[in-house]
């Protein structure tokens, strides 16, 4: 019997510590975590290990996560319309705002994708593009935008936990097009950073679309 008993922010026991307790594998321990952790329900800190998630970050704790279906094709198409309508503003506006810090971050994430794809590491990728996103979000200077930006990623996640990812073989095409969004707000550009972010949105949801397609028409 296991008799966890955690509140937010206490660290979480080990796999092996997990497993022996609940009487399972750590393969199924392992699984359990990454959904939890694609829901918000844990947070992975690099070097310390996993957390419970204070309420916060819960997605369970938002009013989105009882309406978001992972599986629901209409809701994933639903979700991209409206990334695509903050994420263009977010661009917009960091494009007026942005200090140099925040571009370096922005910079150094686009960098990490390229280095993830060239070197065929899928987590470098995930953690650069989630970094790039959050970055140009931060450079707006609205927390509201953030918030929304950071919800959404969280709730795409989830369809990419049950195996439905957005990238495919276009990881390429996303390294570039996340460093035509760097350049247009580094160079102060609103317009043109709207423009490639709507570009590269569009692009990763015809990317989902096709994968869809493959999966429904083999």
């Amino acid at each position: 019997m296991c008799d966890l008993a955690l509140d937010p922010g206490d660290r979480m026991p080990t796999e092996n510590e997990l497993a022996s307790r609940l009487g399972t594998s750590r393969t199924v321990v392992r699984e359990a975590v990454k959904i939890l952790s694609a829901i918000g329900r844990v947070s992975a800190q690099k070097g310390r290990g996993l957390y419970v998630a204070d309420s916060s970050s819960m997605l369970g704790a938002r009013r989105w996560s009882g309406f978001f279906q992972p599986t629901n094709l209409d809701h994933i198409f639903m979700l991209f319309e409206f990334r695509r309508i903050q994420e263009t503003q977010a661009s917009r506006l960091a494009a007026k705002r942005a200090s140099p810090s925040e571009l370096r971050v922005i910079e150094a994430a686009v960098q990490a994708c390229r280095h993830g794809y060239t070197s065929g590491n899928n987590a470098q990728f995930d953690q650069g593009d989630d970094d790039f996103h959050l970055g140009v979000a931060t450079a707006s200077h609205n927390a509201f935008l953030v918030s929304a930006v950071r919800e959404a990623r969280m709730l795409q996640r989830q369809a990419s936990v049950i195996g439905l990812r957005g990238i495919g073989g276009r990881a390429d095409a996303a390294v570039e097009e996340h460093d035509a969004i760097y350049r247009a707000i580094r160079d102060g550009e609103p317009e043109a950073a709207a423009q490639a972010t709507s570009a590269h949105l569009d692009g990763t949801l015809e990317d989902y679309r096709r994968e869809i397609q493959r999966r429904v028409f083999g």
